[in-house]
């Protein structure tokens, strides 16, 4: 069997299912969370843009780029080996996110959803292809996506603590549609996408023996 076909289509169906759910009640939610108590609202201000690419990006590109030269002018092999381990660790970060914000980026271009911001205009189901404009730029959530990449990208090399690391991602994503950003199915989509973004990455550092090894099923499995 094609595992990565295979989850590709589970997750793809997950998401349609998740989002198919949703887009009835966007509106309430959306209008409804941003009328919580103005301390809810600043807290969920303070802490969303964990979410946000530009750090994860530059933050395991850095670390990729430090600890491959280190590795490549060490002289002791086990120091060596702890530094390419470093950077392979770093670089499927890299890959994971970086992916995932084109992707992402690509699909808000694309589909042209209207933020919440314009509710009372355009309601919440209003699709403007190709607008190049922010205010147009809600499906999929950037942040939710981010997270979920990095967040998915900890689980795939930690699997024991899945349920941790999924209740990090899902608390950026709930800030997202409480500081009026996005709507719950924008945030539903960018967490699947962040994840199979991890997922995929897994699978390729996998068959290069980076890191993961692929296990009897053809899952992709932390080497240590």
């Amino acid at each position: 069997m094609n595992r990565p076909l295979s989850s590709t289509g589970w997750l793809l169906l997950a998401t349609i299912v998740l989002v198919t759910a949703l887009l009835p009640f966007d509106g309430l939610v959306s209008q409804s969370a941003q009328a919580l108590p103005p301390a809810i609202v600043a807290f969920n201000e303070r802490i969303t843009d964990f979410g946000t690419f530009a750090w994860m990006i530059y933050g395991s590109g850095s670390i990729t780029i430090v600890a491959y030269i280190l590795h490549r002018v060490s002289r002791s092999a086990g120091f060596s080996s702890k530094t390419k381990t470093a950077w392979r660790l770093a670089l499927y970060f890299l890959v994971t996110i970086g992916s995932a914000s084109a992707l992402v980026h690509l699909l808000k271009l694309v589909i042209g959803r209207a933020r919440p911001e314009l509710y009372l205009d355009y309601g919440a189901h209003s699709l403007m292809p190709f607008a190049n404009e922010w205010l147009f730029e809600s499906f999929p959530s950037g942040h939710s996506a981010a997270v979920g990449s990095f967040f998915g990208a900890f689980a795939m090399l930690a699997p024991r603590l899945r349920i941790f690391f999924a209740l990090g991602a899902l608390t950026i994503g709930v800030t997202r549609v409480v500081v009026g950003a996005h709507y719950p199915s924008d945030v539903a989509a960018g967490l699947l996408l962040g994840l199979w973004v991890a997922l995929m990455t897994a699978f390729v550092f996998a068959q290069r023996n980076w890191l993961f090894r692929l296990d009897e099923q053809g899952w992709p499995r932390p080497k240590v």
